[in-house]
């Protein structure tokens, strides 16, 4: 047997049920999500420097999708949050490096 005591996405325990295995699974109490997703967060940072793909950024957005309901707010406001600092502030497309701010 395998141990993982890890978060995991919702369908996972089907997607192993339905492969021929079996698995067990707990379900967290709504007071520790938070804390399970920053540490998935850490987790899934990890894999997309390791794996640089578009499916590690995926997961990433799902789990920045999970800690915003975690914390109170939808994908829309989180979306809307975005839109707004970037229209504010702009994104990071054109690679500026600040080097230094006179005083």
């Amino acid at each position: 047997m395998k141990y993982y005591n890890k978060l995991v996405r919702d369908k996972i325990p089907k997607v192993i049920e339905d492969s021929g295995k079996s698995c067990r699974y707990i379900k967290a109490d709504k007071a520790d999500i938070s804390r399970l997703l920053v540490k998935k967060l850490d987790e899934e940072v990890v894999e997309f420097k390791e794996d640089n793909n578009l499916e590690e950024l995926a997961d990433i957005m799902e789990v920045l999708f999970g800690l915003a309901e975690s914390l109170g707010f939808s994908e829309d406001e989180l979306m809307n949050k975005r839109n707004e600092k970037k229209a504010a502030r702009g994104g990071f497309k054109d690679g500026i490096i600040l080097e230094s701010v006179e005083e």
